[in-house]
């Protein structure tokens, strides 16, 4: 499968397809006249906001705040567009890894596809044959306003049940912390 490598994209960002309860999560980079859009998890895309936000602190804080890294994301980098249309999904993303390159102060994002055999995350030694590959090089401002958008689209959707913290549909759920009983909405 392809490696899909931007460095930088022209855009990045999280987005969805479908109603609450019923959405498919993508990753969407552009650049260069090309679109790659990758499917994940609402887990997924919730999980890779959060340790953006805590990989750039960790820097910060390593390196005594001298890295040109801003502590929330910039309002000139926020992007509340939708996802490039037509949407063609490249592959279902398996693994997420990050890493900050401290000699250009941008962070990796790699979104490896769903496979039996994934590769070590963030090698340069890729085989022909191997699992399909995103890889995204932005400034830490980019990753924080990426992580603000994701962040806010993972919350845009059913809301979580007060009991268990499952999401309610609009009719409720089976609640496990009710023994089966249904659990309805406000």
């Amino acid at each position: 499968m392809p490696v899909y490598s931007y460095d930088p994209p022209d855009r990045f960002i999280a987005g969805t397809v479908g109603q609450p309860g019923d959405r498919t999560f993508y990753l969407q980079a552009t650049g260069g006249g090309r679109v790659t859009s990758v499917a994940l998890e609402k887990g997924q895309v919730s999980q890779l906001a959060e340790r953006l936000d805590e990989l750039l602190d960790e820097v910060l804080r390593r390196t005594g705040g001298t890295a040109s890294i801003p502590a929330v994301a910039p309002a000139s980098l926020a992007d509340d567009g939708p996802l490039e249309q037509p949407l063609m999904e490249d592959f279902r993303v398996g693994a997420i890894a990050l890493a900050w390159d401290g000699e250009s102060e941008r962070v990796i994002i790699e979104a490896q596809e769903l496979s039996d055999e994934p590769l070590e995350p963030l090698t340069e030694d890729l085989p022909e044959d191997g699992p399909g590959i995103l890889r995204v090089t932005i400034t830490a401002g980019v990753a924080r306003a990426f992580a603000k958008r994701a962040l806010a689209l993972v919350v845009a959707g059913r809301p979580p049940c007060p009991l268990c913290g499952l999401p309610l549909d609009a009719s409720g759920h089976i609640c496990p912390r009710q023994n089966g009983h249904r659990v309805g909405r406000g």
